[in-house]
């Protein structure tokens, strides 16, 4: 026989209630993590906008500067087109170990929401305890 609980509930109505109580902190815990991936969206973005204006000042001056090294080569003696084929090549090949340097680190990076995630399974944990 199992002891009545003080306030006097049953055992039904108790289940009942951690079953509710439960899908609320659920609730809340989405909420949650909702609000943490937008915060961490928004602080992105802004990042995202500030490096891309960067990126593009950074764009115009390196252009300026090929410009400078093909001139500069060409009158040194190498014929322009063989100044301009050279830099290019140059630049490209640093371009592309940039980008899949990037590329790489852009994998690599997490915008899950993980304290939340970690605090779910918390929960789960705990209540499958619970309810054993």
């Amino acid at each position: 026989m199992t002891p009545e609980p003080k306030d006097g509930r049953s055992l039904g109505d108790l289940l009942a209630e951690l079953s509710r109580e439960t899908a609320q902190l659920v609730r809340k815990e989405v909420e949650i993590a909702t609000t943490e991936i937008t915060d961490k969206a928004r602080k992105a973005g802004a990042g995202a906008g500030i490096a891309a204006a960067g990126g593009a000042l950074t764009h115009a001056g390196l252009l300026v500067l090929l410009a400078a090294i093909v001139i500069g080569l060409a009158q040194m003696g190498v014929d322009a087109w063989l100044s301009a084929l050279v830099v290019a090549v140059v630049t490209i090949g640093a371009g592309y170990l940039l980008v899949n340097k990037g590329l790489a680190q852009v994998k690599h990076a997490g915008v899950a929401p993980t304290q939340t995630i970690e605090t779910l399974k918390e929960t789960a944990t705990w209540t499958t305890r619970q309810g054993a």
